[in-house]
């Protein structure tokens, strides 16, 4: 039975520098955008986890379409609990309204986005929504950039 830290190592390539895990409650609509939009912008010497406190069944269908948009396919993406495994080697965690649900490890990098929960907002919002989240991801990548490797 392999250790959580071996089971760890196959959440992201060997190779990347940096790591991010978005979370929060559902997964199924933030913080699965943030993932996407890092995906696009980020290279891949950054490693791109996503997942909630109480994942959803499947991802918001408003927030797909309002990714899709933009070129972005989430679609194929799934809901995933936070587990101790994503949290090995985490250079920064960004919290979405999971609050006291969200994991704290000492050392890591939080971020806490204040950001409207997309579930049961029409698409108009959702755009909205994402269109912060893109900004955001922007700045995230320039700070990474800057961090010392």
């Amino acid at each position: 039975m392999p250790t959580e830290k071996a089971r760890c190592a196959t959440l992201l390539p060997m190779d990347v520098t940096r790591r991010v895990l978005f979370l929060c409650v559902h997964n199924a609509g933030r913080s699965q955008m943030a993932a996407g939009w890092m995906r696009l912008l980020g290279d891949s010497t950054i490693g791109v986890l996503s997942a909630g406190s109480e994942p959803a069944d499947q991802i918001n269908p408003v927030a797909v379409a309002a990714m899709a948009e933009v070129g972005i396919d989430i679609a194929g993406h799934h809901p995933q609990r936070w587990n101790e495994a994503m949290l090995e080697d985490i250079d920064v965690v960004i919290t979405m309204g999971c609050g006291d649900e969200c994991p704290y490890v000492p050392g890591v990098r939080y971020i806490d986005w204040e950001l409207p929960d997309p579930a049961g907002q029409s698409i108009e919002a959702v755009r909205g929504i994402r269109d912060e989240i893109e900004r955001r991801i922007r700045e995230l990548l320039d700070e990474l950039a800057a961090m010392p490797g």
